[in-house]
C-alpha cells in the first residue's frame, strides 16, 4: 500500500469515530474545563418536605443496654459535716470532698508510686477489666504514709491503706454485683506539748483502725423502665487496737414506679443492727426508717412530692424520740426550662452515726465512746438552681432545722490527748446555707467553688465544739491536649472552739476549764500530672503550701509544707 493510501485511510478512520452520536456519555464535555473553574448551576432547596414517622410503643422490657462505661472513683461529697483527715496527709485531701480530676487513661489499669518529705510514701494500682457486655470485675489499692509528722518526728507518723475488690454481672437491664472494702488506718495520740512533757513510748500512742465493708447489691440500669430499684445489703465491721469493735448488719432500698408519664411513687428503706464493745460495756444499736412520696409533675412548670418519714431508733442518750415522724413535701417551679428551677419543703429524718465513719473524721477518740444517731427534723428548706449561660451551674439552698444528739468533739477530761463525744442534752438549732458555683468548659477548664455557713444555737454547751462556722473550697483544673493536667484547690474554714482544763492553786487538785479557738485554716493544694507517652507518666503533689501548721483540733497541729513526687505507668 502506497503512503498517500494509508493516510487516505486514516483520515477516513478518524472521521467515521468524529461522527459516531456520543451515546455512552451524554454529559461529558467534549473539552476539558480549565483547572480551577466552576460551572455554574442552579441548587432548588425545597423546604415544605415533613418526614413523619408513626409513634412507637412503649416497651419496657426488650431494651438492651450496654454496661455502664467505666469511671474514675469519686470521693463522696459530704461537704455539710467537714472531715479532715489525719494531719491532712492525703494529696487530694479529702476535706470538703470534690470530683479528682485525673487525665483520661488511655490504657484500662494503671498503677503509681511517689515519694515526698516527711518520709512520705505513695502507692496506687486500678487493676480491671475492660469493658464487657456480659461483667466487670477489678481490684483497688491504695497506700500513703508519712514515717514523721509535726511532733516528735515518728511520734506523729500516720498511714492509710485501702483494698477494693468489686464485681459486676450484666444481664440485660439488671446488674448484680458485690464489692469489699479493708481499711487500715494508723496515727499516734501526739496531742501533748514536747516542750514541758515527756517524750512518751511511741507504742503507748499508737492506735490503728481495722475496717471492713462487704456488700451485694441489685439494681436496674434502665432509666426508661416503668419501675426503678436499688437493692443492697452488707456487713461492716470496725476495730481498733484496744477493745472496742462494732458489727453493723445492715440493707438498702431504693424503688421508683412510674404510674404515669408525669406522676410516680417513691419508697426508701433502711435498716441497720449494730453491736458495739467495748472494755466498760455492750450494747445493741437498732435503726430502721423509710420514706413513702408520691411525686407529680403538673403542666410544664410545677412538680409536686407528698409524704412522709418515719424512723425509729434504738439510742436512748439524752432521753432522744426513738420512733420519729416527719414530713416530706417538696416543690419545684421551673421559671425559666433548663435555665432557673425554684424549690422548697418540709423534711427530716434519722441520721445513722457509726464509730465506723467518726473515726475517720476524728482519728484520736478516746475510749468507751457513747454513739447516737442524730435526729434531725423537721426542717425547712428552699433555694434555687441555675444554669445562666452554657457550662455555668449555680445553686444555692437554706435548710433550717431542730437537732437532737449532733455530736460534738471535745477533749476529754480524763486524757486531754484524746478527745470524746458530746451532746447538748437539749436540741440544736441549724442554719445552713450552701453554694456552689461551677464552670465547666469541655472537660478542659474547670473552676468552681462550694461554701457552707453553718450557724449552731446550742443551748447546755458552751460552744458547739469543733464544729466551724465557715467553710469552702475554690478549685480549679486545666486540661492541655490531655498532655498536662494542671490543678488547685484552696480551702479556707473559720476557727471554731474547743474547752482546756488548767489546774488553779498549789497542790494542784482543782481544776478550771476555759474556752479556746481553734485555728482559722487557709490550706492551698496544687497538683501537676505530665503524660510523658501513652504509658508513662510523672505527677507532682503540693500540700498545704502556706505551710501553717494549723489546729483544726486544739493540740493536734498538721504538717506544713507536704510535696509528693512520683511516676504513674498504664497498661
Amino acid at each position: 500500500m502506497s503512503i498517500s493510501s494509508h493516510r487516505r485511510l486514516t483520515l477516513a478512520a478518524l472521521l467515521t469515530a468524529a461522527a459516531v452520536p456520543a451515546l455512552a456519555q451524554p454529559t461529558r464535555p467534549t473539552t476539558r474545563p480549565k483547572s480551577g473553574k466552576i460551572e455554574e448551576a442552579e441548587i432548588e432547596i425545597v423546604k415544605e418536605r415533613e418526614n413523619q414517622l408513626p409513634e412507637a410503643a412503649r416497651n419496657f422490657d426488650k431494651i438492651q443496654l450496654a454496661p455502664p462505661a467505666k469511671t474514675d472513683r469519686q470521693v463522696r461529697y459530704t461537704f455539710p459535716d467537714f472531715r479532715l483527715p489525719s494531719q491532712n496527709l492525703n494529696p487530694s485531701v479529702r476535706v470538703l470532698t470534690i470530683k479528682q480530676e485525673e487525665l483520661a487513661p488511655l490504657q484500662g489499669n494503671y498503677a503509681r508510686l511517689g515519694v515526698g518529705n516527711y518520709a512520705s510514701l505513695l502507692g496506687q494500682a486500678h487493676l480491671h477489666t475492660t469493658r464487657n457486655p456480659d461483667y466487670a470485675y477489678g481490684l483497688d489499692l491504695d497506700h500513703l504514709s508519712s514515717a514523721r509528722g509535726p511532733v516528735d518526728g515518728k511520734n506523729s507518723s500516720v498511714s492509710q491503706s485501702k483494698v477494693q475488690l468489686m464485681g459486676e454481672r450484666y444481664n440485660g437491664p439488671t446488674t448484680l454485683g458485690a464489692r469489699v472494702n479493708l481499711g487500715r488506718d494508723r496515727a499516734n495520740f501526739y496531742g501533748y506539748n514536747p516542750k514541758i512533757e515527756p517524750t512518751p513510748d511511741p507504742d503507748s500512742i499508737k492506735q490503728v483502725f481495722y475496717r471492713v465493708d462487704a456488700q451485694a447489691y441489685l439494681r436496674n440500669r434502665d432509666r426508661d423502665a416503668a419501675f426503678q430499684y436499688d437493692v443492697a445489703a452488707g456487713y461492716r465491721y470496725w476495730k481498733d487496737r484496744f477493745a472496742a469493735t462494732e458489727g453493723n448488719v445492715y440493707a438498702q432500698l431504693r424503688t421508683a414506679y412510674y404510674v404515669t408519664e408525669k406522676g410516680r411513687v417513691r419508697l426508701d428503706g433502711d435498716l441497720s443492727f449494730i453491736s458495739q464493745k467495748d472494755s466498760a460495756f455492750s450494747l445493741s444499736r437498732p435503726f430502721a426508717q423509710a420514706t413513702a412520696v408520691y411525686e407529680q409533675k403538673i403542666g410544664t412548670r410545677l412538680d409536686i412530692g407528698v409524704g412522709g418519714t418515719v424512723g425509729y431508733t434504738g439510742d436512748t442518750i439524752n432521753n432522744a424520740r426513738q420512733a420519729n415522724f416527719f414530713p416530706a413535701v417538696r416543690l419545684g417551679y421551673t421559671v425559666v426550662e433548663d435555665k432557673f428551677v425554684l424549690f422548697g419543703g418540709l423534711g427530716g429524718g434519722l441520721q445513722r452515726v457509726t464509730l465506723y465513719d467518726v473515726t475517720q473524721e476524728n482519728a484520736w477518740l478516746g475510749p468507751r465512746q457513747q454513739v447516737a444517731d442524730t435526729r434531725r427534723g423537721p426542717t425547712v428548706f428552699f433555694g434555687f438552681n441555675a444554669a445562666p449561660v452554657r457550662n455555668l451551674q449555680a445553686s444555692v439552698k437554706v435548710t433550717l432545722s431542730n437537732d437532737r444528739n449532733l455530736y460534738f468533739y471535745n477533749l476529754s477530761r480524763r486524757d486531754t490527748t484524746r478527745y470524746d463525744l458530746v451532746y447538748d442534752p437539749k436540741s440544736t438549732q441549724l442554719m445552713n446555707v450552701h453554694g456552689e458555683l461551677i464552670y465547666n468548659a469541655a472537660e478542659k477548664v474547670r473552676v468552681g467553688t462550694k461554701l457552707d455557713y453553718n450557724g449552731y444555737k446550742v443551748k447546755t454547751l458552751a460552744e458547739p465544739f469543733h464544729r466551724p462556722a465557715f467553710q469552702g473550697v475554690f478549685f480549679a483544673t486545666y486540661n492541655m491536649y490531655d498532655k498536662l493536667l494542671l490543678g488547685g484547690e484552696l480551702y479556707a474554714l473559720s476557727s471554731s472552739y474547743g474547752s482546756v482544763r488548767y489546774p488553779v492553786g498549789v497542790p494542784t487538785t482543782q481544776f478550771r476549764e476555759a474556752i479556746r479557738t481553734t485555728d482559722a485554716v487557709v490550706d492551698l493544694n496544687l497538683r501537676a500530672d505530665y503524660r510523658f507517652s501513652e504509658n508513662l507518666s510523672f505527677f507532682v503533689l503540693g500540700n498545704n503550701l502556706l505551710g501553717r501548721k494549723y489546729e483544726r483540733f486544739l493540740n493536734y497541729p498538721v504538717k506544713g509544707v507536704n510535696v509528693l513526687a512520683g511516676v504513674g505507668y498504664q497498661f
